[in-house]
């Protein structure tokens, strides 16, 4: 039987530690903490298996807080559950270089599973993960061996709810019945802007039952029994995953933001911090813990040691029982890659004139004999976009061993849900969709490169080379756009050895990585693949000292290199520089760079169908840049090329005319 009394002390704990660190910082969110505090410490207390001793344990539960701004309550309650998070720590919230940011930050404190803030993605990444479980479940378990058997939860506020990407996520999550998803939904009907009735009515129980899942209700977010009791309960239920409606108050506690949207994001204030103490009859100095309250958190934390021992002894035995079958197991958490198709001839052998959507389709059936942990599909588009993986089967309910994800047209969704799989680890995420939606894709890709998730981006139908869909479906700023992203890296190979070169470039970093390719065919020029892996090189060096240099990326490498012999016939030596990522380039040493684009060349130009924004970082004061400063039009993508300049002839007379200057 739980201790009510010590229950109750340890959840206010979590409250005062909470206001006590945004109180430090004067700056956070104290309603979120105050009001959700015995939901998160009935989970991590009676059901999360984590072990702080082995922090990234494969066979651990998951806990995403989708409502990152409630980070002050998630440090405080690692702080108890063992993780290397200290009072010193908890006292330096939202200060520079601290263990404790103002939003959960992956990789940077310990415990915290996902870099949370934007609302809605811990939710949707939630759903990836679950699906990661399901995924590798089927394919690893044996009737005797549960090797990967754990559960995925998220806690999620009413702005997780609004958020479109709640929906999309749901929905999925519903169609392929991840029974292992739980989410605790801390409905506080409080919003910044006052109650929830501005704007959001709905019922969002119904909602997630008409999507698929289980719905519980906890009508006193207070009570720890009750939220402990209906996590048991939907752990009863294998085929629908869950969502638990917890009524809770924001800003519990504090007299006089109590039920207030002015509880949200602001410091309490010290009158206020002095009447949550005496409402929660909490008699301590700011910072303390009781010991009794470490002392039962640490006999807490016995079942999860226990547990993780367990799966030791189930991973030992699974050893010895299926050693082939643990080998490829053990390679897939590792996250390491087999990289040995590098010397494969046949890797980077294409012939003829195909669009890099093609190719990349190649590569992937290429790869699939090396790769056997690919997971990932298309924004509905895979007839399009190629990103199929042969002979893998479908993933789905009756089919969780397939590793083929059909994600609807949900591109936001389908983004944050394959950052949960990277995050889950075990796996190697894709997703694919047209270039121009990558502008629906961004601001979770901008959380990969936050997080360094490996996750590869296939992006098809690039630049005005769409033709007939017209300047909706044409790509022009989204290569400037994704490019600026840190830690983010763009390909937009040349051809099929480019192509084969970007998924290479993909398999050995731990960044994310976009393809953008065409929908119009390519010819295979001869000099490219493996030299692609430096982001740029010398196609045709022209001679050692070149008249012009000429740039470009994907479908305009081979007009630069026609056009180089062209010029021949005017007297100019041209050196013919493919550069398919200019953020790998740019990370070559400085040595390497000026043997690409020597400095004593300064007559520059580049040529790419897209923004020319980029390119004056390498064509200088001396140089010109052949780029779309507008939208596309309507057309056959011949006509629209020839339209916007990008023939051969139009490249000579731009070089001609820059060499006479």
């Amino acid at each position: 039987m739980l201790n009510k009394v010590l229950e109750q002390q340890c959840v206010n704990t979590l409250r005062m530690l909470s206001v006590d660190a945004i109180q430090q910082a004067n700056s956070g969110h104290p309603g979120l903490p105050l009001g959700a505090a015995p939901a998160l410490w009935s989970l991590f207390a009676h059901h999360l298996n984590i072990d702080a001793a082995d922090e990234k344990w494969f066979n651990r539960d998951r806990f995403v807080l989708s409502a990152g701004h409630g980070s002050a309550l998630l440090y405080a309650t690692l702080h108890l559950f063992g993780f290397d998070i200290s009072l010193e720590d908890l006292s330096q919230f939202r200060q520079l270089n601290s263990r404790t940011p103002g939003h959960p930050e992956y990789g940077h404190t310990p415990g915290v599973e996902m870099t949370t803030g934007p609302l809605g993605q811990g939710l949707a990444s939630a759903v990836g993960m679950a699906a990661a479980e399901k995924h590798m479940a089927a394919r690893y378990n044996t009737p005797e061996c549960k090797l990967v058997d754990h559960y995925t939860y998220a806690l999620a506020g009413d702005g997780c709810m609004m958020e479109g990407i709640s929906y999309e996520a749901a929905s999925l999550a519903g169609t392929w019945k991840l029974g292992k998803l739980i989410l605790l939904y801390d409905s506080n009907r409080i919003s910044i802007e006052g109650g929830t009735e501005l704007a959001f009515t709905e019922n969002v129980a119904a909602r997630f039952a008409a999507m698929g899942w289980q719905t519980l209700r906890v009508q006193d977010g207070n009570d720890t029994v009750q939220i402990s009791e209906a996590i048991a309960e939907a752990k009863k239920d294998p085929d629908r995953p869950t969502f638990i409606e917890i009524q809770t108050q924001i800003g519990y506690g504090c007299p006089a933001r109590q039920g207030k949207a002015s509880a949200h994001g602001e410091p309490l204030g010290a009158e206020n911090i002095t009447a949550t103490r005496a409402f929660l009859g909490w008699g301590h100095e700011p910072f303390a813990v009781p010991d009794e309250v470490y002392e039962y958190a640490k006999a807490r934390r016995k079942r999860t040691r226990a547990a993780r021992k367990a799966w030791l002894q189930t991973l030992k035995e699974y050893q010895e029982n299926y050693p082939e079958q643990s080998r490829r197991f053990l390679a897939d958490i590792s996250g390491e890659a087999d990289l040995s198709f590098l010397q494969d001839a046949s890797y980077w052998a294409f012939e003829g004139s195909q669009a890099t959507r093609n190719t990349s389709a190649e590569v992937l059936a290429r790869l699939c004999n090396y790769v056997p942990n690919f997971f990932g599909g298309s924004a509905d588009l895979a007839p399009s976009t190629k990103a199929v993986l042969p002979g893998r089967g479908d993933f789905g309910h009756t089919t969780p061993q397939g590793a083929n994800l059909h994600f609807g047209v949900r591109e936001l969704s389908m983004a944050a849900i394959c950052n949960g799989i990277a995050l889950h680890g075990g796996l190697r995420p894709y997703c694919a969709t047209f270039f121009v939606f990558s502008d629906y894709v961004k601001p979770v890709a901008r959380l990969s490169a936050l997080m360094n998730l490996p996750v590869i981006y296939v992006l098809t139908h690039d630049s005005i080379g769409v033709g007939e869909d017209g300047p909706t479906h044409q790509p022009v700023e989204q290569l400037a756009m994704l490019r600026s992203l840190p830690n983010f890296t763009v390909y937009r190979p040349a051809d099929g050895p480019e192509t084969a070169a970007a998924y290479a470039y993909a398999l050995q970093t731990n960044r994310p990585v976009a393809l953008a390719l065409t929908r119009q065919n390519l010819p295979t020029l001869p000099g490219t693949g493996p030299d692609a892996l430096h982001g740029g090189y010398a196609l045709h060096s022209g001679s050692k000292n070149p008249d012009i240099l000429l740039m470009a990326s994907g479908s305009e490498v081979h007009l630069i290199a026609e056009a180089a012999q062209c010029l021949l016939r005017h007297g100019v030596t041209a050196r013919v520089v493919s550069m398919p990522s200019m953020e790998v380039f740019n990370r070559q040493s400085p040595e390497y760079r000026e043997t690409v684009l020597p400095g004593t060349v300064r007559k520059r130009l580049a040529v790419e169908a897209g923004s020319s924004m980029c390119w004056h970082q390498y064509v200088g004061l001396d140089g010109a840049v052949m780029g779309i400063d507008s939208f596309g039009a309507s057309g056959p993508a011949g006509l629209l090329f020839k339209q916007f300049g990008f023939t051969v002839d139009g490249v000579v007379k731009r070089a001609l005319e820059l060499l006479a200057k």
